[in-house]
């Protein structure tokens, strides 16, 4: 019988790609992160398909993008039918887990976003995406003293855990795998709200800097509300980033050498870049995500393949059939199939494609809205969309569209 090895992901919420010490940010305090790095093969151009967390979990859990996996809005929930990489590992023989945020299913509209009522909506049972064991939450953004329900004992009902959330989920990951007894290999997912605002939350004792000391990308305007603002956001950001960064590191170490340990963000934000804030938008601050992935008998390599979350699914079953597993792709495609009514978001639909050097990007019609030179101008500061001397080029990344 082939070597079917245990699997890991961890999955965190709104941590650009550009937010790791390894990474070469001067505000990431990410020792963790940078050790599992050295480890790992590091996608470095990896792009969430959709810069939303509902539509973005859909499609990292089913490897197919939305709405074609049933996801088109905010408040859209992953249908019960759909099939999930937890539904093709179990019938694979893998006892599979998942801890954390859920983040795509059945939601009131009535109920705020934020907060209690919302930490205590229950998934349903067959509504798990497959995994046998589930300790989680919906949503409500309790970075601290979050509510989890699920399978686990005394968790019929949601049960207030108190401590910051990301050591929780690390801790309740630790005690399962800690009395988990069985033959069979195991697929686990632990999911992780931060770095998610509120930005002001209490960070596990990680005390923010002033923001007067983060060094912002020249993409940021200077001078005005933007600035300040982006100042303000990430200095509380980069503490929760550094606390979150201990748990990955506690999450890590309970998976040993050869385990395949995969450690990625469902998206990222804008701070200030651009002007703009959050998500939704086509931005490299958005789209690009941290992608490492570090498995036995794999060396660590910087790969610059044109990697998406989607991808992740297959990649996985690769590993667990113990069959090469390379992505060898030269475009990467990057949408936002509906507009968000939420502050700060995106203000359109949008299709785009993405390579190692280029991104263009069409509006709803169909028509050129941006288009960068990464190469050339990896902080997107000049919209090429119009130039005539760039027609050809953009023409052919239309056909990948």
């Amino acid at each position: 019988m082939k070597f079917r090895p245990n699997i890991l992901w961890i999955v965190t919420t709104q941590w650009r790609a550009q937010a790791c010490g390894y990474a070469g940010d001067p505000n990431a305090r990410t020792p963790h992160l940078d050790a599992l790095a050295a480890q790992s093969v590091n996608y470095t151009q990896a792009v969430t398909p959709h810069p939303f967390g509902p539509m973005a979990r859909a499609a990292l859990l089913t490897g197919v993008a939305s709405p074609e996996n049933g996801v088109r809005d905010y408040f859209d929930a992953l249908p019960a039918r759909a099939r999930t990489v937890a539904h093709e590992l179990r019938a694979r023989g893998y006892a599979t887990a998942f801890f954390g945020k859920w983040g795509v299913g059945r939601r009131d509209r009535s109920v705020p976003l934020v907060g209690e009522a919302a930490a205590r909506v229950i998934v349903p049972e067959g509504e798990r995406g497959g995994f046998e064991w589930f300790e989680g939450f919906e949503g409500g953004f309790l970075l601290n003293d979050p509510w989890l329900h699920g399978t686990g004992e005394g968790l019929g009902e949601p049960k207030q855990f108190f401590g910051y959330q990301s050591d929780v989920l690390a801790g309740r990951w630790h005690r399962w795998r800690e009395q988990r007894a069985g033959e069979r290999p195991v697929f686990a997912v632990v999911s992780l709200e931060a770095p998610h605002p509120p930005y002001a939350a209490p960070a596990a004792g990680v005390v923010a800097r002033e923001p007067g000391e983060i060094v912002l990308p020249a993409n940021v305007p200077r001078g005005g509300e933007a600035e300040a603002k982006a100042r303000r956001e990430l200095a509380g950001y980069h503490a929760h980033i550094e606390a979150t960064d201990r748990a990955v590191g506690r999450i890590v170490a309970d998976a040993a050498q050869d385990w395949v340990v995969v450690c990625t963000s469902v998206h990222g934000d804008m701070h200030g870049a651009h002007g703009l804030f959050r998500k939704g938008w086509p931005h490299e601050e958005s789209v690009r995500v941290p992608l490492l992935v570090r498995a036995p008998g794999v060396a660590a390599r910087r790969d610059e393949a044109a990697v998406s979350l989607l991808d992740l699914r297959a990649l996985t079953l690769a590993y667990s059939e113990s069959r090469p597993a390379g992505i060898a792709e030269e475009s990467a495609r990057i949408a936002m199939p509906a507009v968000v009514a939420l502050p700060h978001q995106c203000d359109r639909v949008w299709r785009g494609v993405r390579t190692r050097t280029r991104k263009l990007v069409v509006d709803g019609r169909g028509e050129p809205w941006l288009f960068f030179d990464l190469e050339r101008d990896p902080g997107e500061t000049t919209n090429l969309a119009g130039d005539p001397a760039r027609r050809r080029e953009i023409d052919r990344l239309r056909t990948k569209l």
